[in-house]
């Protein structure tokens, strides 16, 4: 019979490495949930109200980034705009990444919030005389952002666990260094289920 021993002292021996991954992977992900949060409610708004060109403009951006997969996206970013002459450090490119592709997503979570609040409350509000802005803020948002909340958190958790691909521009989040110390220390039992513990 096979007999395993797993050393679990690989913790304490780096913690302080792993303590600063999941600082950076953290730093990224509120990056990515802020941004995705504004662009989902402003596109969001502007595809459920129909604004003119702005609604056709982020429902192309939609379709490209909710069919394409974000590691093509991040490759993108990283290694094809250099050809156009735009460099962007690591750290703007595994933001910036997460970012868009959140913001793709809650673009459709806010909508179809937005879309499900009932036609006769956004009369009322004009009635009460509040204009197109002030029903929005007041009527629309409050009641669509609850009903959006459950899958926007769903994104969000998705923004972050998504921080996990940026090993492939080798950018020192948490599962980048994880896999730089496996490499070194072999322990990949004791490194990938103290790695999913973290994300947990």
């Amino acid at each position: 019979m096979l007999a395993v021993a797993f050393d679990w002292s690989f913790l304490s021996e780096n913690a302080d490495d792993l303590a600063e991954g999941l600082w950076r992977t953290l730093q990224v992900s509120a990056i990515g949930v802020l941004g995705a949060f504004l662009i989902g409610l402003v596109l969001g708004a502007a595809r459920a109200h129909r604004v003119p060109v702005v609604s056709q403009l982020a429902a192309v951006y939609v379709e490209v980034i909710r069919n394409t997969p974000i590691l093509v996206q991040i490759f993108f970013l990283f290694f094809g705009l250099p050809q156009l002459g735009i460099r962007l450090e690591a750290f703007t490119v595994a933001w910036l990444a997460v970012t868009i592709w959140g913001g793709a997503f809650n673009t459709e979570n806010f909508r179809a919030g937005f879309e499900a609040v009932p036609g006769r409350y956004r009369e009322a509000g004009l009635a009460l005389g509040f204009g197109r802005v002030a029903t929005f803020l007041n009527v629309t948002l409050p009641i669509g952002g609850r009903i959006a909340l459950p899958s926007s958190i769903n994104t969000y958790i998705s923004v972050l666990k998504n921080t996990s691909l940026m090993y492939v521009i080798s950018y020192p989040e948490l599962t980048t260094t994880a896999l730089q110390i496996n490499a070194l220390t072999l322990q990949t039992i004791e490194t990938f289920t103290v790695l999913a513990v973290s994300y947990l």
